[in-house]
């Protein structure tokens, strides 16, 4: 009988060190993750501007396009494998939350980190993104569900706002 107890002690402690490893290994991949995001925005944000001077377009609109798009490929990747999973809250969670942390803690901590002038920024961007943000509102009227026409509706919403950007910068 004590042999047996020692080998079914053994065995949880095992268990134990496994669920350990890979608590820990995934903190270490989380942890180099980081480090890897921080060099690569940095390197995004250096070679937007580069190409925003290049070509003359304001740091505003490259902000508002290139940079958008760039740091949102997360997003779109996550919400794109939720939806094909069939994680709807997770997919529209992972849009709303996004955005909300973005506009008050990613803000806010950039303030404090040095204060945010955004003169480029105008009051028809801040507009359009309220103007989105309550657009949703209807759209998931029906079970907090976004179909395939309004998911169209979306896109070609966005794609009008970026013409509208860049005729704006070709002005």
């Amino acid at each position: 009988h004590s042999r047996k107890k020692k080998d079914d002690s053994d065995t949880n402690d095992e268990n134990d060190m496994k669920v350990l490893k890979h608590w820990t290994f995934d903190i270490g991949l989380i942890v180099v993750g980081l480090v890897i995001l921080v060099f690569a925005s940095d390197l995004l944000v250096k070679q937007a501007v580069f190409i925003a001077q290049a070509i003359g377009i304001s740091e505003a609109v490259t902000g508002l396009t290139i940079v958008a798009a760039g740091t949102s490929m997360p997003e779109l990747a996550t919400s794109i494998v939720a939806a094909t999973k069939k994680q709807s809250d997770i997919a529209i969670g992972n849009i709303v939350g996004s955005n909300i942390f973005n506009i008050l803690a990613i803000m806010g901590l950039s303030a404090l980190v040095r204060p945010i002038t955004a003169l480029q920024v105008n009051h028809v961007d801040l507009l359009v993104m309220l103007a989105v943000s309550i657009l949703l509102l209807p759209l998931v009227r029906t079970g907090f569900r976004i179909v395939r026409r309004e998911g169209i509706l979306l896109v070609l919403v966005y794609l009008a706002y970026m013409m509208y950007l860049l005729m704006g910068t070709a002005a």
